[in-house]
């Protein structure tokens, strides 16, 4: 009965027609992650370009290939001060592909988006900006009903090798989506900073049901997202930072809070590297509106010239718990900054 166990517990992560149909994919580094996070987040950095990935994967003891997220990103930023205005305007645009998957039943999400945002600077010495960006992309879905079983095909001894009359539906389909965002950041030199970002995914609540509104009466909507990200830069002397920060997001009827903080720690005669250490919680609530701590998460990092390497685990993700074992995510984002220039504020966290 192994396979009809992954069946079902492929249902668990994302069922295809069901009350978990507004969940997202998400990243406990959201920083690490801004193009998932924010389109505003789009050319936020102080250098010429961007790359970065993302790895989390779940479920270890639940399945053999556990399930994961994976997500890549590149975006450029430019100046827009053409007429050497004495406030300098930036723009950004921006790529980004993601993809979940349960790879023990070949279940895949796929999405490829395309982002922009404009930077408008509020000081002459460019330590504030507001910024505003859009994103649209394209989603996939595919499941191989190959590596399922289901109760028909039981021969009445130990396999499930008989003809099934399970009537499945197309198993590939794809949709639109759209999302926009806005940012705020203020980050003075030696002094208190701020970022302040809220966002808007799923803007058409696209459907994401195998099956069609004719074969599934009632609705199967990819919910939109609301979303309000704040971190704050917070100087203790020369060479160490506190940053708090804060992650809600809302959709359908599932929430979640995330709140915590890192410190970083310069090292180096150039200030070019530093480590990173902190750690947050997670609160969620269900669509029976049950509040839980879904997780507290513990991470650690570095920054090394224009790289930028993070590991994270989430201990005791209690979505996921079956029988009496609570499971575990692991999570590792590594990011490249062309040219950067780390004698500026940054106009984006890292992490």
């Amino acid at each position: 009965m192994f396979k009809k166990y992954h069946f079902f517990l492929v249902l668990a992560f994302v069922y295809i027609g069901g009350d978990l149909e507004a969940q997202d994919q998400h990243f406990s580094q959201f920083y690490a992650s801004p193009l998932t996070l924010n389109p505003a987040l789009t050319g936020a950095f102080n250098g010429s370009y961007r790359f970065g990935m993302n790895y989390r994967d779940q479920g270890r003891s639940l399945v053999e290939v556990p399930y994961s997220t994976i997500s890549a990103a590149i975006d450029v930023r430019f100046g827009l001060d053409s007429r050497r205005r004495a406030r300098r305007d930036k723009a950004g645009v921006g790529m980004v592909f993601y993809n979940d998957r349960s790879q023990s039943v070949n279940f895949f999400t796929n999405y490829i988006g395309v982002s922009g945002a404009f930077h408008k600077a509020l000081s002459k010495n460019e330590d504030q900006y507001l910024s505003i960006g859009f994103q649209g992309g394209v989603g996939q879905r595919n499941v191989n009903y190959d590596n399922f079983s289901f109760d028909d095909q039981f021969d009445g001894s130990s396999n499930f090798d008989l003809p099934s009359g399970e009537v499945l539906p197309e198993n590939n389909f794809s949709y639109s989506d759209l999302a926009t965002g806005i940012n705020y950041s203020y980050t003075p030199e030696g002094r208190i900073g701020f970022y302040l970002g809220a966002g808007l995914h799923h803007i058409l609540e696209p459907q994401i049901s195998f099956y069609t509104l004719a074969e599934e009466p009632g609705t199967s909507l990819l919910y939109r997202k609301y979303t309000a990200h704040i971190g704050l830069k917070i100087p203790v002397g020369n060479k160490v930072e506190f940053s708090p920060r804060a992650l809600a997001y809302f959709q359908g009827p599932h929430t979640a809070y995330n709140g915590g903080a890192n410190l970083r720690f310069e090292f180096g005669s150039k200030d070019n590297a530093a480590f990173h250490i902190g750690g947050w919680g997670r609160l969620t609530t269900n669509v029976a509106s049950t509040i839980s701590l879904d997780s507290a998460v513990f991470f650690t990092g570095l920054e090394f010239n224009s790289f930028l390497v993070g590991f994270s685990y989430d201990a005791k993700l209690l979505s996921i718990s079956t029988g009496g074992r609570s499971q575990g995510a692991l999570e590792f984002s590594i990011t490249y900054i062309g040219n950067y220039d780390n004698s500026a504020d940054l106009m984006c966290p890292a992490f």
